[in-house]
């Protein structure tokens, strides 16, 4: 199963990084690789919110809807979105350093049979795009 992975070492505590992470409205503040396309639907597990990436600065925007399959406060927030043959799953995960540090992960999984033939066209840039978001969710986190 094709994978991606980003992690990132934030200088704040996990409260206000997992804030800021969940708070998708704002995210138009920090992050270019993600979007929110519905303010109206917040994170909420078993439920759909509706988003848009930008894999790479530019490019235009591809909207989604995953499903909310996991909210572990200060820990983890996981989603999943399928289209036929393709589905995609997201996973980030925050991990206590110390009191004031937290290691954000962002996990990307696709599997299905469209997803070997969509992989080499797309791994590259969406690899750049988690980096991007974690580096952005970083600054953002830190200097506010």
């Amino acid at each position: 199963m094709p994978s991606l992975y980003a992690e990132i070492e934030i200088d704040a505590p996990k409260l206000k990084v997992w804030q800021a992470l969940v708070q998708k409205d704002q995210w138009m503040y920090w992050n270019t690789f993600l979007y929110d396309c519905d303010a109206s639907r917040p994170f909420k597990q078993g439920q759909e919110v509706l988003l848009s990436l930008r894999r790479i600065p530019g490019e235009e925007e591809t909207e989604f809807e995953p499903l909310v399959t996991l909210i572990q406060p200060e820990v983890c927030l996981k989603w999943f979105s399928a289209i036929p043959g393709l589905q995609n799953e997201h996973v980030f995960e925050l991990q206590e350093i110390d009191r004031e540090r937290t290691k954000y992960i962002h996990r990307e999984a696709f599997s299905g049979w469209l997803a070997r033939i969509f992989w080499p066209f797309i791994r590259a840039d969406e690899q750049q795009g988690l980096r991007r978001m974690a580096r952005e969710l970083k600054q953002y986190v830190e200097y506010r």
